[in-house]
This record gives structure tokens, C-alpha cells and sequence, in this order.
């Protein structure tokens, strides 16, 4: 078995509802945390952590680049920001607006508070998306104010 083994799953789907997000649920508490051996994998969960916010702190870092790279007028810094964020949330979209690594997260604990993927506070972990989807608005927002008033 590997670090990160697939999940243990049962699919709820049904074939006319139509809802994906809600087709994945976990089997009941403690499935998939395991390892074979019976023996919990706490490191695991650590690493995913840690991947996950060395994750969220790039896309933060681009977020707050793009208003700084256009205020300088470097555009072609801005766009590749703008673009690695919007790859980001095309990943979030395509999975119920969830970070793939917190589903994989799942599988290592039966934790669920909002931070229990990412070491974060608790507060910023709520609020995350509110914050750094305004933040990352409006850099968009200047960013176009700054392009258009440099092409003219």
C-alpha cells in the first residue's frame, strides 16, 4: 500500500439526480484511515498538509503579485499570476469547490474542522475563499484599470 492509497468509497449517485459533488460520500468513520495493519498513518496527513500550504501560499503570493507586477507595468508577470490562479480555480470547480488535497486529506482523519488540511488558523481557514477571492477580484480589476490606461 502506498502513502496515498484510494479512498474507500461507496457511490451514491443516482443516475437522474445529476449532482456529482454529492456522488463521493466516505464510508463510515474510521474506513480509509487505517493502514491494512490496522495502525493510523499520521505522517501521511502531515505531508498533505504541508504540501497543501506550501500550495496555498504560492497562489496567495500571485494573487498579491498581480496588482504589484501591474503597478510596475509588468504584464506578462500579472497575466501568468492571473492565469495560475484561474487554473486553480478551474481545479476547484471541477471538484465541488473543494482542493483536491483535502479529499485525500480525508482519507488519513476523521477530523473536519475547516483547517484540518492545511495549517492554518482556523479563521483564515472559513474565511479563505471570501478573502482571497475579493483580493483576487479586485487585482484583476486593477489589473485591467493599469493595462488599459497604459495602452492609451
Amino acid at each position: 500500500m502506498s502513502l496515498f492509497d484510494k479512498e474507500n468509497t461507496h457511490d451514491t449517485s443516482d443516475s437522474t439526480a445529476g449532482n456529482l459533488c454529492a456522488s463521493r460520500q466516505p464510508l463510515p468513520e474510521g474506513r480509509g484511515s487505517q493502514s491494512p495493519a490496522g495502525h493510523h498513518r499520521p505522517y501521511a496527513l502531515v505531508i498533505i498538509k504541508l504540501i497543501h500550504s506550501v500550495v496555498w501560499v504560492f497562489f496567495v503570493g500571485c494573487i498579491l503579485a498581480i496588482p504589484t507586477a501591474a503597478a510596475k507595468g509588468e504584464f506578462g508577470w500579472a497575466a501568468m499570476c492571473s492565469g495560475a490562479v484561474l487554473i486553480e480555480c478551474g481545479i476547484l470547480a471541477c471538484n465541488c469547490g473543494r482542493c483536491p488535497l483535502t479529499d485525500l486529506a480525508r482519507r488519513y482523519t476523521d477530523e473536519r474542522r475547516e483547517n484540518f488540511d492545511i495549517y492554518l488558523p482556523l479563521w483564515l481557514a472559513r474565511k479563505n475563499k471570501a478573502i482571497f477571492g475579493t483580493l483576487f477580484v479586485l487585482s484583476e480589476v486593477y489589473l485591467l484599470a493599469r493595462w488599459v490606461a497604459f495602452r492609451h
